[in-house]
């Protein structure tokens, strides 16, 4: 590992969660010397990776990055699918629809497809949700051994309501009801009053590349909810269009 692009990504990771620190803060947070944090925060600056807000001494993320979440976007085959498949979904559900992806420990949404009935709608595409308080992410983890293995054994299942799963033995009782149905489920677990159900999609090499779901109000019972099997015969649809044979294929490992 070359320590000073690790560093200069801490920081540009770091940015993403506070969304405007200082130089000392940025330092404290990353335990290195100002010295140093100048250093690389004026680096990422020329390239304009990051950018100084204005009028104070806080710096926040700068528009080369949305430049290169572009890029990743325009260059994903699943984004460019499942574009009328959630739109179709939706449609049919009267739900918004989430396609996410895979990014280490968390959920990133590359697309986002809003509620079919007209209302305002803030856009989603480049959130990021802890992949265990995600059922996009449980839809995906059931299916990626290694990264299951990596995830239940972490020690650190991060909580961000009451209702967050913690406990890796329960996590993975879910994981193993979603390898048998084919779909999973979230309840107020990322967002209070939120919910949602999910199924992964695989390519031609029978390799879970993602996950499409609908978010739900919370209240319901998402056992038998009507769009279960919606969603799931999308994520077939959908997975079959990326060349998959079977869905969901026997989990290797």
């Amino acid at each position: 590992m070359i320590q000073s692009v690790d560093r200069a990504i801490r920081v540009l990771t770091a940015l993403q969660g506070a969304r405007r620190m200082s130089l000392s803060e940025l330092a404290t947070r990353l335990e290195l010397a100002p010295s140093t944090t100048h250093g690389i925060v004026r680096t990422l600056v020329e390239h304009g990776m990051v950018v100084q807000e204005r009028g104070s001494s806080r710096y926040q993320l700068g528009p080369a990055v949305l430049r290169l979440g572009n890029v990743y976007l325009d260059t994903l085959e699943l984004r460019s699918k499942t574009i009328p498949w959630a739109e179709d979904l939706a449609r049919r559900t009267g739900f918004a629809v989430r396609t996410g992806v895979l990014l280490i420990d968390d959920v990133v949404i590359i697309h986002h497809e809003p509620r079919p009935d007209g209302s305002r709608q803030m856009p989603e595409v480049g959130i990021v949700i802890p992949v265990h308080a995600s059922a996009l992410g449980k839809a995906m983890l059931a299916f990626l051994p290694e990264d299951e293995k990596r995830i239940l054994t972490s020690g650190g299942l991060r909580s961000m309501t009451g209702e967050t799963l913690t406990a890796a033995d329960a996590l993975g009782e879910q994981l193993e009801t979603v390898r048998s149905t084919g779909i999973a489920v979230e309840e107020d677990e990322a967002i209070i009053g939120e919910s949602a159900l999910a199924s992964p999609v695989f390519d031609s090499t029978g390799e879970a590349v993602g996950a499409i779901g609908v978010v739900i109000p919370s209240g319901g019972e998402l056992g038998t909810h009507q769009a279960r099997d919606l969603v799931r015969e999308t994520a077939r649809a959908l997975s079959r269009e990326l060349g998959a044979q079977t869905w969901p294929p026997r989990r290797v490992g």
